[in-house]
């Protein structure tokens, strides 16, 4: 019998042990400080202790896939913790009743823990606890538990802890990094797919096919109202409420053709450089997102993005020069989902050291290498677990790590980035060393910085200064444990004082193949303060921009109807107010561009070559790639996302009128340069801006995500942070392309019945295959390969 479906006799059973424990002295589980800890704190620190995973794949600690709750993705025998200002601790789920204190960990009780977060109070948290193990060798019914959300209250010295199961969550997915929204809604990651289809599970990274968490999701654990605020097809991770309202969190952004189904194609021409291991992974495309959908083994074509470097093949006699994607930077989302973006408009073209051109036949195009000046002069390569610092808001910590090799621990880096700053004038500073892993003096690496309400600063550390070196399960050359951090005379910061003497533990538990031992120093994980705060204000939507207002009323629009419309089809409204102004930092894609007949923005520096654009292509994630492995023919549980043309049936319908092409989903650019598109909500979009006859131009590199009901609007595709490539601040002309849009709608509502809802499970464009014919130089690219556009949010 599989586990989860034990789990009444699994509650009953613990809430007899809560109930026998409950009546102990809190203080028996109470340790005295040692002698040598002087450490004196201004609030209690929370966090867990995690018994060493090696394996720094897809486990515990890692980059990303680490919300599994297998035995080989994260022991048993961790528990929640609370260290009080004079430096005594308390198992917390030891005394609620939980846990097992040593020797075997098996049966119900056997628990791992992670991710606490404070409420605003201060008197409770949340925290996410799997529960259960296996009895004995080769015992596979826990091998389905998963990780669910607790709330802890009696957190005082002197007070019982009582812990409770947070109602109404996904029951069978993994729910992990919870945090309280300023209602006190959840706010959490999980692997429950976009719209919870059974056969879409596990939803499959965009890099190594691995399961992934689907988004971020928020929940009113009263009523089991549960909401997709951002679907990320290769996952978010770490949200944070900021003192602003916002959701902080680091997204994956990895959109790029799928580098297995690329391995897997034959190359009879020997151009095919993605496979020198000769690896085959069994990649294709199911017809749709149906739990019936046909496939056909071997058949796996990709529409957007242009191909990989590797994919020499493709590429040859284009202009194109191969795209390649992959970086964990924070994002931002209002708590009801909408407005999602990079944290102020920020891209790779603030943050990162190299991007390459995107064309290689318009010299106005170049690889950018740091040659050119900016503001920010520290790039890093990714920002992982990010607190905001109490005491200055808007000042954001993280951790720089690699993928891989080091259970995400790195460098840490901070920037200031209030809602006012323009992403132009954000700059990185680094915290710690950037130096070699062979320097002697490397001060190790770091997980997790939490800025105290004190000033001081608390991380996770290692004094190891190079990759996992271990050699069994637990063997870790890592000993993570949480340090201040101190400043050097070099103005960098190293790690002092811990905050513990190091928690040891002697125990054991099945893989369930093997009998895994561990007797030494737990990992110490995932510090919070104890302390109360105020509410920050509930983000919401912002008000309709008066250009867009203005058009509203033009067309004698109710704007509540059309937004009532809008949820009750699960769509939102992209709105663009002129494609042709682009960024001034951005030399990699096309920025001269020109609606034929209408509205041109040119570089008064650089004039070359001028792209004519006339549609905005939109791109829905679908769930479409599966896998059967190395060498079988079954497919695997679990389907990748892949862009397709725009097919949402209630978005197809609504747009009709301005759809230049429906098969494609390609928009009417008006002659102002403006743009309007009904699209479907809640899950992943992208798009690309194209020529009259679908020659990309200016595509986009990044996922976004709508809401039901949202109305966004930017002045531009890939829009400024502060100017445009002619030296002009950002738009605010009233969109005509709106205009129209709207009138074609109130037509249709006037003589057609309303839309139907889109259906949970959407049918899906067929794929075709992307051809790459030659062009000549200085013209337009292929069609197909579409180049990327910012249209409401994101950055570059």
């Amino acid at each position: 019998m599989s586990y989860r479906f034990s789990h009444l006799r699994t509650t009953l059973l613990c809430s007899l042990i809560c109930l026998l424990l409950s009546n102990l002295p809190a203080a028996l589980f109470v340790q005295a400080a040692p002698a040598s800890q002087t450490l004196t704190l201004a609030n209690p620190i929370l966090f867990v202790t995690q018994v060493p995973i090696v394996a720094d794949f897809t486990t515990i600690g890692s980059t990303f896939g680490n919300h599994l709750g297998q035995m080989n993705a994260v022991g048993r025998g961790g528990d929640l913790w609370i260290r009080y200002p004079d430096g005594a601790l308390k198992n917390l789920t030891a005394a609620a009743g939980y846990g097992i204190a040593t020797g075997l960990q098996a049966g119900p009780n056997a628990i791992a823990v992670r991710d606490p977060a404070v409420h605003w109070s201060g008197t409770k948290a949340i925290f996410s606890m799997i529960l259960g193990a296996p009895t004995k060798q080769y015992d596979y019914t826990v091998q389905d538990a998963v990780w669910q959300m607790y709330e802890i209250t009696g957190l005082g010295q002197n007070q019982t802890p009582v812990i409770t199961k947070v109602p109404n969550q996904p029951a069978a997915f993994n729910n992990v990094s919870p945090i309280y929204g300023s209602d006190d809604r959840i706010i959490f990651t999980s692997d429950r797919p976009r719209d919870g289809a059974a056969h879409l599970y596990p939803q499959r990274d965009e890099y190594e096919l691995a399961p992934t968490v689907s988004g971020v999701w928020s929940l009113d654990p009263a009523t089991g109202d549960l909401r997709l605020l951002n679907h990320a097809p290769s996952g978010d991770f770490t949200p944070i409420i900021d003192s602003f309202g916002r959701v902080i969190f680091t997204q994956w952004d990895h959109m790029q053709r799928d580098q297995q189904a690329d391995a897997d194609d034959d190359d009879s021409l020997g151009d095919n450089q993605c496979n020198d291991a000769g690896n085959r992974y069994g990649t294709f495309n199911y017809s749709d997102e149906t739990a019936t959908a046909a496939y056909t083994l071997g058949v796996r074509g990709e529409v957007f993005p242009e191909p990989r470097g590797c994919r020499q093949d493709l590429l040859v006699e284009t202009n194109l020069q191969g795209h390649d994607f992959n970086q964990f930077f924070p994002w931002m989302i209002n708590q009801d989902g909408t407005e999602g973006e990079i944290l102020n408009h920020l891209g790779r073209h603030e943050l990162h050291s190299y991007i390459e051109r995107t064309f290689t036949n318009d010299d106005n195009l170049v690889d950018y290498y740091g040659q050119l000046n900016r503001f920010n002069p520290n790039p890093i390569l990714n920002m992982f677990q990010i607190k905001e610092d109490g005491q200055t808001p808007g000042r954001y910590y993280g951790v720089d790590a690699q993928e891989f090799g080091t259970h995400a621990a790195g460098a840490i880096v901070s920037l200031d980035a209030p809602p006012t700053v323009n992403a132009d004038h954000i700059q990185v500073t680094y915290v710690t060393t950037r130096t070699t892993t062979d320097d002697p003096n490397h001060p190790g690496l770091f997980r997790e910085p939490l800025p105290l309400s004190d000033g001081s600063l608390l991380v996770v550390h290692t004094a190891d200064s190079g990759e996992e070196a271990g050699n069994n399960v637990t063997n870790s050359s890592y000993e993570f444990r949480i340090n201040l951090l101190t400043q050097g005379a070099d103005g960098y910061w190293t790690a002092g004082a811990a905050i513990t003497s190091g928690i040891t533990k002697t125990l054991s538990y099945w893989s369930p193949d093997d009998l895994i031992t561990y007797d030494g120093v737990l990992w110490e994980l995932n510090p919070v303060e104890v302390r109360a705060r105020p509410a920050p204000p509930l983000t919401r939507a912002p008000a309709l921009g008066a250009p867009e207002q203005q058009m509203v009323t033009q067309a004698g629009v109710d704007l509540a109807t059309l937004q009532n419309y809008l949820v009750q089809n699960n769509l939102a409204l992209a709105v663009v107010r002129n494609v042709t102004e682009r960024d001034d930092f951005d030399f990699q894609q096309p920025f001269n561009l020109r609606v034929p007949n209408g509205v041109e923005t040119l570089n008064p520096n650089q004039p070359g070559v001028i792209y004519d654009v006339a549609a905005l292509q939109f791109f829905q994630g679908d769930q479409l790639r599966g896998l059967t492995g190395c060498c079988d023919t079954e497919p695997l549980t679990g389907r990748r996302v892949i862009a397709q043309y725009l097919h949402d049936p209630a978005a197809v319908q609504a747009n009709a009128d301005l759809l230049a092409d429906s098969p494609t989903g390609r928009m009417t650019v008006a002659a102002d340069g403006s743009v309007a598109a009904f699209v479907p909500a809640r899950r992943a979009l992208t798009w690309q801006l194209t020529d009259g006859v679908g020659v990309g131009i200016v595509r986009e590199r990044y996922w976004l995500t709508f809401q039901p009901g949202e109305i966004r609007t930017c002045p531009a595709c890939h829009g400024p942070s502060e100017k445009d490539q002619a030296g002009n601040l950002p738009v605010t002309n009233a969109p005509q392309a709106l205009l129209t849009l709207l009138q074609a709608w109130k037509g249709q509502q006037n003589g057609q019945p309303t839309v139907t809802p889109t259906p949970v499970i959407t049918p899906v464009a067929t794929m075709t295959p992307v051809t790459t014919p030659v062009t000549t130089p200085g013209a337009t690219p292929t069609p197909g390969f579409n180049q990327r556009l910012f249209l409401p949010v994101t950055k570059r």
